[in-house]
This record gives C-alpha cells, structure tokens and sequence, in this order.
C-alpha cells in the first residue's frame, strides 16, 4: 500500500471513529479520494507528495469532466477535509489544497410538491391493488407526516411501530437521533398496513424485523424499489414521475410546515439538520407564505 493509501485509509477511519460518519458518507470520501489519487497518479504523484499546482490540476479537471456542480464540489471539499487531517497529525508541513480557490457553488431549490399534488399522491397510492396498495401508502403518509429520510424510512422496524406511538426515535446521519412526529393520518395507515404486513414475508421469515420487508431473508424493501413504486403512484395521479422522489416527501414536509407558519427552529429539528443554514433553503421555496406572514404580522404593518 502506498504512503497516499495509507493515509487515506487513517483518515476515513478517523471520520469514521471520531465524527461518527455514516456509511454511505464514509463511502462518498472513499470514492473522492480514490478519484483524487487516480488523477495525481497520472501526474506522477500520489496523495502524500501531490504539489499545490498538482491539486489545481485536478480542481480544474473537475470542471471540465462535465461533472454536476455539487459533485465537483462535494470531491474539492473531501480533498480539503483530507488535507488538514494530514497537516493535523503533522504528515505534512503544507496544505497543498489551501491555495486554490473554491468556486461558489448555487444552491439549488427543492423540487417541492404542492399540497394538492401531495393530496393526490397519497390517494393514487392508496387506490393501488389490494396490500400493495396498503403499503405504499403507509411509507408515503410517514414520508410525508414525519420528514423521514428514505435510509430512516426503509430502516424502521417493527417493534418501533407496533405500539402505534405518537411519534418515532430516528437515528440519522452521523447516529444523531431526533423525535420524529406522527399524524393521525399516518397512525391509521400504519395500522392498516400492520393488517396486510405477513403477505410481504417470505415463507419462513416470521421473525423478520423490519416495518417493511422484501423478498429475501431478513431483508426489507429498499430504498430504489420505493423510488420505483412511487415512480408509478406520481404516474397514475398525473404528476410528471420526474418531480416525484422518496426526498421529495421530505422536502414537501418542511416547506408546507413553513407554509403553515412553523418555526424555522423547529422545521430545522424536525429535520435533523446540525446547521439552520441548511433548513433556511426552504424559505425560498415557502417565500411567499412567509411574505404574507410578516405583512399581516409585523407590528408596522398593521394600521
């Protein structure tokens, strides 16, 4: 193993132990720096000896791969956090990645179901046959009523349900945990789909811990056969499946949230959100409910 690899692997173990980084995060910082090491090793270097101008090379190769914005921007930033975990630990007297600017990255708005659509959604997905139908809606009714991530939604268990709770414990990224709330819509789909749940078993699997299992041993539905289905619920309400995504449910929760006049701290612990900043993108898309709020609440608007 090379001295860049070695390093490499230090620091993803780092992420790992001491930030608690998820999987698929871990995973993200592994493929970026194996990217970043493929580029330097065509330059004849490696991630422990690049020079500053070899690190500008592969920022600048970065913009003209035809990658996305946030891909290229997301590898510079890996190679960043890489860099001063090995200035850190005293590897490296320099920062190679310190000189090079960064270009400003815009942030793009959520795609955002309106209610109504979100109204229809449901239904379309109520109205498909039988079970499939039962359990469809259940995941879009907790998507929708609680913020859920589809890594969190596919990953609920039984157990956490069967007592038709109030509200969920949900670990998120980096093993943080928040309260998750639970309407009186999605309790009553809960319970409906809790009715049909041993058709989804496969024989021999009772003891199978998942809220929604799939066809394997052990094994729950996952996160692209949700995406799937709901492709095809968006389909039957006549909305265009390019809108329609497990995030989007996410994204539909916090801004008709702010649209109903929520707080912007809540919104953000509803999320799981460590930096409000990343909540604050909603406020774009809730703009003009926000707009009639403070012209009809604002002390200086009133007459």
């Amino acid at each position: 193993m090379s001295k860049g690899a070695a390093w490499a692997e230090a620091f993803l173990e780092m992420m790992a132990v001491e930030r608690a980084a998820a999987k698929n995060t871990l995973t993200a910082y592994q493929r970026d720096l194996a990217d970043a090491a493929g580029f330097l090793a065509s330059r004849g270097c490696d991630l422990s000896n690049a020079a500053a101008e070899d690190v500008e090379a592969y920022f600048l190769d970065l913009g003209v791969r035809g990658l996305s914005a946030a891909t290229a921007a997301r590898r510079r930033a890996a190679v960043r956090q890489f860099y001063r975990f090995v200035l850190g630990e005293g590897w490296r007297d320099d920062d190679p990645s310190r000189r090079v600017e960064a270009p400003k990255q815009g942030r793009k708005l959520p795609k955002v179901l309106t209610r109504g659509e979100m109204d229809r959604l449901i239904a379309a997905a109520s109205e498909r046959d039988g079970t499939q139908g039962l359990r469809l809606a259940c995941m879009v009714e907790l998507a929708y009523a609680s913020g859920l991530r589809i890594s969190e939604l596919t990953g609920l268990t039984l157990a956490a349900l069967a007592r038709d709770p109030a509200y969920l414990i949900v670990k998120g990224k980096g093993g943080k945990e928040r309260l998750a709330p639970l309407n009186a819509a999605a309790r009553a789909a809960v319970k409906a789909y809790l009715e049909v749940r041993p058709t989804f078993l496969p024989k021999g699997d009772a003891a199978n811990p998942w809220l929604f299992p799939s066809r394997g041993k052990g094994a729950r539905l996952t996160p692209r056969r949700f995406a799937q289905l709901l492709d095809e619920a968006a389909a039957d309400a006549g909305i265009d499946p390019a809108r329609v995504s497990p995030h989007v449910l996410r994204h539909a929760f916090a801004t008709h949230l702010l649209e109903g006049g929520a707080d912007l701290r809540v919104v953000q612990k509803l999320l799981g959100h460590a930096d409000v900043a990343t909540t604050q993108i909603y406020t774009h898309v809730a703009q003009d409910r926000l707009t009639e709020v403070v012209h009809s609440k604002h002390p200086l608007a009133k007459k």
